[in-house]
């Protein structure tokens, strides 16, 4: 596997979270993932890219222990482990809707994750606030969620995710259902904060552009069931810049992950 052009990420990193040919076949006889194996190494950005119905989300929920594999292993290398012998990894998800409760502030949304740890609003108070000022939300916490834009209600629930400060940042489809112009906006706000704190992010995307754009490495699945049949390193430098979008590098790129996808649609008709 390459390594990529990033400082946190490349071949020398350890590995953070590795699927071991993990299955996932629901109770309604759906098989939506066979045989998935993958590493997620520090420091990565990696994109989960693949047709509808994949199985990228539930690989993502398994590994944010959202869900069960049928067979197969998730393995945290570094991971603290409980009395049972489960892992315990440090792990935010960001879900397709923002998710965020209408009846309470952004201030009191964001804290959800440091109330349900039984912390006090006023102890959990400082993360709150730093966490609102990496989005750019500072001066939005006492505001409601009726009164902030999509976009806003989508940086609350990057916010929340990021609040306690985890290891890896699991984001499904987030931006999905904005305007091109703040899709962007947060594709850029988004990488920054990566290199600045230096997370690991799995993010999923229907996306090619935004793919190739945001990552360090993008992991192409098959349609159903879902299994990776490529892994492409974009060995381009961060930080990237609305330049990188029309340069020749990026149009290359694209062209090979989009063929990647074409043949990811039609790797069933092989089975």
């Amino acid at each position: 596997m390459a390594g990529n052009a990033h400082s946190h990420g490349g071949q020398t990193a350890r590995s953070l979270v590795a699927l071991r040919s993990v299955s996932k076949t629901f109770s309604n006889g759906t098989v939506a993932l066979k045989n998935m194996s993958l590493d997620i190494r520090e420091g990565e950005f990696v994109s989960l890219l693949g047709p509808s119905g994949c199985g990228k989300s539930t690989a993502l929920r398994i590994i944010a222990g959202l869900g069960e594999p049928t067979s197969g292993a998730i393995d945290w290398p570094k991971a603290n482990y409980d009395a049972a012998g489960r892992a315990e990894p440090e792990v935010g998800f960001v879900f397709q809707e923002p998710t965020l409760m209408p009846w309470a502030t952004v201030f009191d949304n964001v804290w959800l994750p440091f109330r349900l740890r039984g912390m006090s609003r006023s102890a959990a108070r400082e993360r709150v606030m730093d966490a609102l000022a990496m989005v750019g939300l500072e001066k939005f916490g006492n505001a409601y969620p009726r009164e902030l834009s999509g976009g806003m209600k989508m940086r609350v629930s990057i916010a929340r995710a990021l609040v306690t400060r985890p290891k890896i940042l699991l984001m499904d489809e987030p931006f999905a259902a904005l305007d091109e112009i703040t899709r962007f906006k947060l594709n850029n706000d988004l990488l920054r904060l990566w290199e600045n704190f230096g997370w690991t992010v799995v993010f999923v995307t229907h996306s090619v552009i935004e793919s190739v754009y945001m990552s360090s490495r993008i992991v192409v699945m098959a349609a159903r069931p879902g299994r990776v049949i490529d892994d492409i390193a974009i060995d381009a430098p961060f930080p990237r810049s609305d330049e990188f979008r029309t340069s020749p590098l990026y149009n290359d790129y694209s062209r090979t992950v989009s063929q990647a996808l074409h043949s990811a649609m039609g790797a069933n008709d092989h089975l």
